[in-house]
């Protein structure tokens, strides 16, 4: 189809901002940088301040396609090169405006720049590059940019790109290889995860210049040479230290967890600072269909575990299939997108990540998909009733992650606390500890907090009642109107008793 081009730049946001709902892949910054003189903006590592799609979905930025016209006809996507729909692109001055002008106004604090592929890869990506040039070099915009890696552009193109932008994402789209051919002819797994690689390398080639240690096994895929780094017996790395001159040992971890950090390593500088240009400081991410394919949780799952392990992720998103297109390849879901699947699978997630627990342990392919009312940390537990009670006094770190309603600030502020008292369920309370989930799961000196029988089917009955409104509330959430935007949320005023009077 052809581009329309006499559109009003008004006329291409509303278009282009509604195409660009699909992609979730959209987080906050990650990174910190301070602002400085000469440049507009900065950026802080907790977050950037939210908004809602009117779609219900949390967004942060300007979140936008740089074109919806697409050489591809991924069967699931509505800007699929078959589907007849009014298409049109920016100019990278169009998008440096809208950035420039929203920021100026305080609506955004941040660029999310995706794209469909215009012409060919190396066009899309050299277009995204121009942008992210004149914002950062013309208009010296400090705030923080996501945008994307294009599959099958040229290397160099994603290079240049990446030391310009904070982080970058290649979305995986569908799970497997199998289920790429089926609806995504045009794209490939190997052609996905090319760039992926690249920006993995590039990152921890740039960790190592700054002394930082890398994950155990990143020796391996990196020459050493290029990289300088020596394997070390103990398990950690030795990082050559380019001010000191000198290998200096910086062990990676331990079995023990960090305090929110992911157990699966550091891929970002987070803070940046001076004027240097740092490669993609704040990661890479990527993100996944929930239910276009007849993937199992437990593939989907397997699936996340290796991109974390393999391209040091930051994050894998997990986005419910929308059905937008008609085609007899795609699934045909009564009860509509499955969001509480998707729910279930970012709890998991986040427990892959922070909590020490593995893809095989929270599913099997005997058990390959979760229970949809009761959230996963709860299942494993009703499933390894062995394990349980722990005292909460004597427990390790680890083991008091995997109690039901304990968190990771919870449970650092159960490990201090015990060293200098003995704790109660009263103290557990004023931690943050949900003791309506962990009560079944611990004991304190020895005692449980209500005299209850250590058995499965007892525990699930009482935990089912808060999990089956939860899951409610999830399924219906097209119940609730969230703000949006450009959405005036079609409030009308009632009334009052004069207006109404005869």
């Amino acid at each position: 189809m052809l581009i329309q081009e006499n559109l009003s730049i008004q006329e291409k946001l509303t278009i282009l901002t509604d195409a660009a709902k699909y992609d979730v892949a959209c987080t906050s910054s990650g990174v910190g940088r301070k602002g400085k003189k000469g440049s507009l903006g900065n950026t802080v590592e907790s977050g950037i301040c939210h908004s809602f799609s009117a779609d219900g979905r949390c967004i942060s930025l300007l979140k936008i396609l740089f074109t919806n016209q697409c050489i591809y006809d991924c069967k699931y996507c509505i800007n699929r090169c078959s589907n007849d729909t009014l298409r049109t692109s920016f100019t990278p001055e169009e998008v440096c405006r809208l950035t420039m002008e929203f920021y100026q106004r305080n609506y955004i604090e941040g660029l999310f720049l995706s794209s469909g592929i215009l012409h060919s890869p190396d066009y899309t990506m050299e277009q995204i590059f121009q942008v992210l040039w004149k914002l950062r070099r013309e208009l010296h915009f400090n705030g923080y940019i996501h945008v994307k890696a294009i599959p099958g552009a040229d290397p160099a193109l994603i290079e240049q790109t990446g030391f310009l932008a904070d982080r970058m994402s290649v979305n995986l789209e569908l799970p497997t290889a199998e289920g790429l051919k089926k609806l995504a002819p045009g794209k490939t797994r190997d052609k996905i995860l090319k760039p992926m690689k690249q920006i993995q390398t590039g990152i921890a080639k740039q960790l190592n210049q700054e002394g930082i240690c890398l994950p155990p096994g990143d020796e391996s895929r990196l020459k050493q040479e290029e990289a300088s780094l020596l394997p070390d017996p103990a398990g950690g790395i030795r990082v050559l230290n380019s001010k000191a001159g000198e290998v200096s040992k910086k062990p990676y971890g331990s079995k023990r967890l960090h305090l929110g950090r992911s157990r699966y390593g550091n891929y970002g500088l987070g803070r940046v600072f001076g004027k240097r240009d740092y490669f993609v400081p704040a990661g890479q991410s990527t993100q996944m269909i929930v239910g276009a394919t007849p993937e199992s949780d437990f593939q989907m799952l397997a699936v996340a575990e290796a991109l974390y392990q393999k391209f040091g992720l930051k994050r894998v998103f997990y986005s419910a299939y929308i059905s937008v297109n008609e085609d007899s390849s795609l699934p045909i879901l009564p009860g509509g997108p499955p969001l509480l699947r998707e729910h279930r699978l970012y709890q998991a997630d986040w427990l892959m990540r922070y909590y020490g627990f593995d893809a095989g342990e929270l599913l099997s392919e005997s058990q390959p998909n979760f229970n949809v009312f009761l959230d996963p940390k709860c299942d494993w537990a009703l499933r390894h009733l062995e394990q349980f009670p722990v005292e909460v006094n004597r427990a390790g770190y680890e083991m008091l992650l995997r109690v039901p309603g304990m968190g990771v600030k919870s449970v650092g502020r159960i490990v201090a606390a015990r060293k200098t008292a003995v704790l109660t369920f009263a103290d557990l309370k004023k931690m943050g500890v949900v003791l309506k989930r962990a009560q079944y799961f611990i004991t304190c000196s020895g005692k449980l907090m209500n005299p209850v029988k250590i058995d499965q089917d007892y525990i699930t009955s009482q935990l089912l009642g808060d999990e089956r409104r939860n899951a409610w509330d999830i399924q219906h959430k097209d119940s609730y109107r969230q703000l949006s935007l450009f959405d005036d949320m079609h409030i009308e005023r009632i009334p009052d008793r004069k207006e109404t009077a005869i």
